[in-house]
C-alpha cells in the first residue's frame, strides 16, 4: 500500500491489492476523519493504526463516498467513529448490502472478516462538517452512482473526488448526464489537489485538463455508441471505439482502464438500445 502526503494534514492511502483504490485520512488536534476505506482488512487496519498514531484523540468520523464495496468494506474497523454518507447510500446498503457482501465473501476468502456497517448520519444535498481548523463540505455528486459524494477540504483546497474523478470516467451502471454535471461543479472550486477514487492525486496544473478531458470522453462515447445503436448495428461494433480515439490512455491503473472503457460502452449500448425499443 502506498501512502502519499497531500498537504500537512491530509494523506491518501492507495491499495496495492485492488485497482489502486484510495482512502483519505485528515488529521487534526480534535481527531481524525477517514474518507472511504480499502476493501481488504489488512490494508484498512494499517490506515487505522496510522490515524491513531497521529491523532491521540481518536478517529471521529468515517465518510462513505458511495456504496460500492471497494470503498466501504473497511468501515467496520472504525466502530468508535460516526459513519456518514448520503441518504441513498444508506438506503442501498440496507436493501442489498448484506447479500452483496455474502456473495463477495464466497468469491474472495480474504473478505471473510468483513462486517457490513450502515451509515448513521445521512444527508440529502450538502453537509458541512467542522473538526478543529478543518471545514469539510460534503456535496452530493451523482453520476458514477446515485449516492455519490465529493468532499471539499476548504482550508487545504483539496477535493476528495472519489469515483467521480478517475483516470477514465466510470459511467457503467451510472448516469452519464449526471456525471457530466457533477464534473462541471468541480470547475467552480478553488483547488490545489484532487484525490481520485482510483489512481492517486492530481496536482493543480492537472485539474482543469483532467476534468475537461473526462467530460469530453463521456460525450465522445455517448455520440459514438448512439451512432451504432441508431444504425441498428450489433454490439460487436463497439470494438472499433478505441480508448485513444476518445482522448484517453490505456496505461493507467495497470491497464484496467481498458476494461472500464469497454464496460462503459457496453452499458451505454444496452441503455440506448432499450430506450430505442421503448420509443418505437
Amino acid at each position: 500500500m502506498l501512502r502519499e502526503r497531500v498537504t500537512e494534514d491530509v494523506y491518501v492511502f492507495i491499495s496495492s491489492l485492488y485497482a489502486e483504490v484510495g482512502a483519505t485520512v485528515i488529521v487534526s488536534p480534535d481527531g481524525a476523519v477517514v474518507i472511504d476505506t480499502l476493501p481488504f482488512p489488512e490494508e484498512t487496519r494499517q490506515i487505522r493504526e496510522f490515524a491513531l498514531r497521529r491523532c491521540p484523540r481518536g478517529i471521529r468520523y468515517v465518510i462513505n463516498t458511495h456504496h460500492h464495496a471497494d470503498h466501504i468494506y473497511g468501515s467496520y474497523l472504525f466502530p468508535e467513529a460516526e459513519l456518514i454518507a448520503h441518504r441513498q447510500c444508506r438506503d442501498i446498503l440496507l436493501k442489498v448490502g448484506a447479500e452483496s457482501l455474502a456473495q463477495a465473501k464466497a468469491q474472495t476468502p480474504a473478505l471473510a472478516p468483513v462486517e457490513l456497517r450502515i451509515p448513521q448520519l445521512v444527508f440529502e444535498v450538502d453537509l458541512l462538517l467542522r473538526l478543529g481548523e478543518k471545514t469539510l463540505h460534503l456535496m452530493h455528486a451523482p453520476g458514477h452512482s446515485p449516492d455519490g459524494v465529493m468532499i471539499h477540504i476548504r482550508e487545504d483546497k483539496v477535493l476528495v473526488g472519489s469515483d467521480l474523478v478517475t483516470p477514465v470516467p466510470i459511467v457503467a451502471r451510472g448516469d452519464l448526464d449526471a456525471l457530466v454535471k457533477s464534473l462541471k461543479r468541480i470547475k467552480a472550486l478553488s483547488l490545489e489537489n484532487i484525490i481520485q477514487g482510483h489512481g492517486g492525486v492530481l496536482l493543480r496544473g492537472e485539474i482543469e485538463e483532467t476534468v475537461d478531458s473526462n467530460i469530453s470522453y463521456l460525450r465522445i462515447i455517448e455520440k459514438e455508441v448512439r451512432k451504432i445503436v441508431n444504425k441498428g448495428q450489433p454490439r460487436s461494433e463497439l470494438a472499433r471505439i478505441t480508448i485513444e480515439e476518445c482522448g484517453k490512455s490505456r496505461i493507467p491503473l495497470g491497464g484496467l482502464v481498458l476494461r472500464l472503457h469497454q464496460a462503459n460502452l457496453e452499458y451505454l449500448y444496452g441503455e440506448m438500445s432499450a430506450n430505442r425499443k421503448v420509443g418505437n
